[in-house]
């Protein structure tokens, strides 16, 4: 089974929504058996929450209902676990590698990349919507990076 891990600072905004879609997306495309998908943070702030209340908004907006997720923290054996950890963006992957298990080469498997490589129209990093206005642009950033990647994955079975 194919593993995807997305990752933001607080697993509440950002790597939710990426979550959310990513489902939708493998559900519609009848890939549920094949691959496994999950949100964490770098960040132990939210631990529990669901989605802020502006990412669910736009979400539904959009057709999804991601309320029924919760936060988690990034734990070591995501390292070993998951094929790849996409982060949303560059602090998230240095936190990210600060936080991989060294001298253990099973926590080597996961590769972590920003999400944005598969989209890089929209520059290397999606922004954190929290602070301020911008869930709708987010959420088409994410949407295309996961349909980007998706497409990649089905036409060559891995990444």
């Amino acid at each position: 089974m194919h593993k995807i891990l997305f990752v933001c600072t607080g697993n509440i905004c950002r790597s939710p929504t990426a979550e959310g879609i990513m489902l939708d997306l493998i559900k519609k495309s009848k890939l549920e058996q094949e691959i496994h998908v999950e949100s964490a943070a770098t960040m132990p702030y939210h631990n529990g929450d669901a989605p802020d209340s502006r990412s669910q908004a736009c979400a539904l907006a959009h057709g999804l209902d991601i309320s029924h997720l919760r936060s988690r923290t990034i734990r070591a054996e995501d390292f070993a676990e998951f094929d790849f950890i996409l982060a949303m963006d560059k602090r998230n992957v240095l936190d990210l590698e600060y936080y991989r298990p060294q001298g253990d080469k099973r926590y080597n498997k996961a590769e972590v990349k920003l999400l944005l490589t598969y989209a890089p129209e929209y520059g290397t990093e999606v922004p954190d919507p929290y602070y301020h206005d911008g869930f709708d642009r987010v959420f088409k950033m994410i949407e295309a990076a996961c349909k980007n990647y998706l497409a990649a994955y089905q036409k060559n079975k891995t990444i």
